[in-house]
């Protein structure tokens, strides 16, 4: 991890990561700065919250149990549990950041951990179900079809895939605002510096999403994570996709 600088300060006493230490991440590529973030990963922001891995796994429980589970792009591994809990057969987790996965054994020693590409997924009709978590905007919207593919391949016949999608705020929100100012200000960073981070909140709509799932060979449904409230237009605002493989 990177230390500090010699005149800095010292490290955060929470084990949070410091603005020094995020700032290098993101100069980084994907793949180098998950590696650097690894170790205090899971007390940043962007590890997956509690309530949507506890809403997902409530919403799968109708569909199950499962036999063998996948978490695509594990991370340091917020959703293998959530697996192990829905799964009678082995949980296996992949991600391409050997640091987040080492974080991952540590937290769940029994899982089978694979590093690979999750566009170039290496399993063929192994799992009852895949999930993931907060990972899709690391994927341009050309890079779909691939992802999708991988997956579908991976999935036994009548396989579920399911991840929560979000309602993006409404336009002129503070919500809004603050995507659309990080989406500029990555847009900017990846024109300028070598090597790229790809890293967006606003490449990941679900009516091109629902088009990219059907066209890779899945039959897409959605319901509604309750928990998180509704529209005044009676709109959820999550969803949980449903999209089993045919």
């Amino acid at each position: 991890m990177t230390s500090e600088p010699a005149s800095g300060a010292a490290a955060r006493a929470d084990g949070r990561p410091t603005l020094r230490e995020l700032a290098v991440q993101a100069l980084s590529s994907v793949e180098h700065g998950y590696d650097l973030l690894a170790p205090k990963f899971d007390r940043t922001p962007f590890r997956t919250p509690e309530r949507f891995l506890t809403a997902t796994g409530e919403a799968l429980r109708a569909f199950g149990p499962f036999a063998a589970g996948l978490d695509v792009c594990c991370g340091t591994g917020a959703g293998l549990g959530l697996l192990a809990e829905l799964c009678e057969g082995p949980v296996t987790g992949v991600d391409f950041s050997a640091g987040m996965l080492a974080r991952a054994h540590a937290a769940h020693p029994r899982a089978r951990l694979v590093r690979a590409d999750a566009r170039a997924l290496p399993f063929r009709g192994e799992f009852a179900l895949a999930v993931s978590f907060g990972a899709f905007g690391h994927f341009l919207p050309a890079e779909r079809p691939a992802l999708f593919a991988g997956v579908h391949r991976a999935l036994a016949p009548g396989g579920l895939f399911a991840f929560p999608v979000p309602a993006p705020p409404r336009v002129g929100t503070p919500w809004w605002w603050a995507m659309a100012g990080f989406d500029a200000a990555m847009r900017v960073r990846n024109a300028l510096w070598r090597p790229p981070f790809v890293m967006y909140y606003r490449t990941f709509p679900l009516g091109p999403v629902r088009r990219d799932l059907t066209r890779a060979g899945f039959d897409v449904t959605t319901v509604p994570l309750a928990g998180f409230g509704f529209r005044p237009d009676g709109a959820p605002n999550c969803r949980l996709v449903l999209a089993r493989r045919v």
